[in-house]
């Protein structure tokens, strides 16, 4: 049986592709556990400086695989609990790792698949593709971050009709709404995720850590903490050979040179 994600590397760009195109790439707690790791290992490996996330077949992923909820001996809400404890940890690691994570939006992004799209930090659609909470209507509240990641993005109003409604979102409208950071036609959505990824590669990645983990901290950090805070980071990246570079790039009118090959 095959893994439940592929993993292949371009160079300094890893791709994860969630592989169970029969389930349109549907997550069980087991392809979770899975997913964790390898982020972990992305996370640890220094040759790799961004992330590229998308699905094979005609989904990037549909949620969470729940046909053996009703079969577990301890009931579905444990079921449930389980889950989510184990999907939790991926969203987790997703808002944590110092790489910029990209998500090639190729299909249908719905509940988990949903949530996991709005975790990475940008989010490139295919023009056909759509966004679906999903949640609500199935009776359900979101989890995997959603309901923090979501008022982040689009404000508190427009999440509470995301999540209210339920309707599904076009790429057109994730757009307007600034769900997504990119619209491309349907075969050049992992293409453009591959070049925002190789830019952002040549970039300083110890300064992109450091300001992802700022804006992220900055909603429930007080205002006197939050800018020591970005003192200590400032300090940290000058001490770093990437801060070195830039100011004396800066200083001597040249293009820093942070990914030397």
């Amino acid at each position: 049986m095959s893994e439940p994600i592929e993993l292949t590397k371009d160079g300094q760009v890893a791709i994860a592709m969630f592989n169970r195109p029969e389930k349109y790439n549907a997550l069980g707690s087991e392809d979770a556990e899975y997913a964790l790791q390898v982020l972990n290992t992305l996370s640890a490996d220094d040759t790799i400086r961004a992330i590229v996330i998308s699905g094979k077949g005609r989904a990037f992923c549909a949620g969470g695989d729940l046909k053996w909820v009703l079969d577990f001996p301890q009931g579905l809400s444990a079921a449930i609990h389980q889950f989510v404890g184990h999907a939790h940890q991926v969203v987790l690691e997703l808002c944590r790792i110092r790489k910029p994570v990209i998500a090639a939006i190729n299909g249908i992004a719905a509940g988990g698949g949903f949530s996991i799209a709005l975790a990475c930090d940008f989010r490139v659609m295919a023009s056909s593709a759509v966004m679906l909470q999903a949640y609500t209507s199935a009776g359900l509240s979101l989890d995997m971050g959603g309901t923090f990641t979501l008022p982040r993005i689009v404000g508190l109003a427009r999440a509470m009709e995301i999540v209210s409604f339920d309707r599904p979102i076009s790429a057109e409208q994730a757009l307007e709404w600034g769900l997504i950071t990119k619209v491309v036609d349907d075969e050049h959505v992992l293409d453009e995720a591959m070049n925002m990824a190789r830019e952002l590669a040549d970039r300083s990645i110890r300064a992109f850590g450091c300001v992802k983990h700022l804006l992220t901290d900055s909603f429930d950090t007080p205002f006197e903490a939050h800018i020591q805070r970005e003192r200590e980071a400032m300090r940290n990246c000058a001490a770093h050979r990437d801060g070195q570079e830039g100011i004396r790039a800066f200083i001597e009118k040249r293009k820093p040179q942070f990914n030397p090959r």
